[in-house]
């Protein structure tokens, strides 16, 4: 009797255990909007989901398109995604209007910033000054536009000068085509190939990067919502890895990345985006601090100089260091973040925390 109720009891453990090991063994979801919708430059992400590699990391990713950087912070701030890429620099004065919720960077995507003023100087507008006198075409949530009042100062423009038009995304490009403005703002390899796809010749486009004219600031980052960062810190940690392996294989070899944005984008072709994914490499992600440091971080001392010129032109009611604004405990090792690296060991495996990696 004795005996058949042990085994009884045993068939019941084991009944239980196996019932709970789907749960053990269950993937953890995470939402991430991107900045904007599948365009070349998006092909990293894309490629760490299509090729297994969230998957290998436990990670059950969906990733959806955005609508710009300013629509982005709100939407991870709530919970409605978990986490999302946006720019780092509308991040701080978010995070200023915002006190309440400690909303932070984790990884930098583009170590230059693709912000730029795109003129025609058929249209007389070849240079910052020439802005005054014209209209500048500036969606109202465009990442570059919100560094507008920085590059005014930084180049001495007269911004009473400029008459400001709030245009809409997808006619951007086609009215500074057309002449119905004299530039526009925008990201460097979304705007410069829109307007040659829109009958604009090269010799007729003016690129000013910012960075290239006073703007010493970083652009694009993946930010977390502080609540899940909290509860999966592990999960962070999983999906930056996969990232860092995926933005690895975009950079060697840009011409099979991109096929994953292709398959998404209908109408898109496959070469206008592989040009503006091979831009945002070239000019954006691969820069000689990344080559010396790896992806994905800061150097604490650059990003306090982008902060004081930040606050420089807004009000902010109280200065943000670097580290209220980036968090670099999720990064990899950097060892593993490096153009051609190791893979990153899981978190079990690591012996020294990402915090001394930067």
């Amino acid at each position: 009797m004795c005996s058949r109720k042990l085994l009884s009891n045993v068939l019941f453990v084991v009944g239980l255990y196996a019932i709970s090991l789907p749960l053990l063994a269950a993937d953890t979801p995470v939402r991430f909007i991107n900045d904007w919708k599948w365009e070349g430059q998006a092909a990293p992400l894309l490629l760490s989901l299509d090729e297994g590699y969230f998957a290998e990391e436990a990670l059950d990713v969906t990733l959806e398109i955005g609508k710009g950087s300013l629509d982005a912070l709100p939407k991870v701030a709530s919970g409605e995604f978990d986490m999302g890429s946006a720019d780092i620099n509308s991040l701080i004065t978010w995070r200023d209007k915002n006190p309440d919720v400690d909303m932070k960077a984790i990884y930098i995507i583009y170590n230059s910033p693709p912000f730029a003023i795109l003129g025609r100087p058929s249209l007389g507008v070849t240079g910052p000054q020439d802005l005054e006198g014209h209209t500048l075409g500036a969606p109202q949530f465009d990442g570059a536009f919100a560094q507008w009042p920085a590059f005014v100062v930084a180049n001495g423009i007269l911004e009473n000068r400029v008459t400001i038009e709030d245009v809409g995304f997808p006619v951007r490009e086609p009215m500074l085509a057309a002449g119905e403005v004299d530039a526009i703002t925008g990201f460097s390899f979304t705007s410069y190939i829109g307007l040659q796809n829109n009958g604009v010749p090269d010799s007729d486009i003016s690129l000013m990067l910012m960075s290239d004219f006073g703007l010493d600031l970083y652009g694009n980052a993946i930010i977390v919502n502080p609540e899940f960062a909290r509860e999966n810190p592990g999960a962070v940690k999983a999906f930056l890895r996969a990232a860092v392996r995926g933005y690895q294989a975009t950079i060697a070899n840009p011409s099979a990345a991109v096929e994953h944005v292709l398959s998404r984008a209908e109408d898109s072709d496959r070469e206008t985006e592989l040009k503006r994914l091979i831009m945002a490499i070239g000019h954006h992600i691969v820069t000689d601090e990344v080559r010396s440091s790896g992806l994905g971080g800061v150097v604490d001392a650059r990003l306090e100089k982008s902060i004081a010129q930040l606050a420089s032109i807004h009000e902010f009611t109280s200065v943000p260091t670097a580290a209220d604004i980036f968090d670099n405990s999720y990064l990899p090792v950097m060892a593993s973040r490096m153009l051609e690296a190791r893979p990153a060991p899981s978190d079990s495996a690591q012996t020294s925390p990402a915090t001394n990696e930067q």
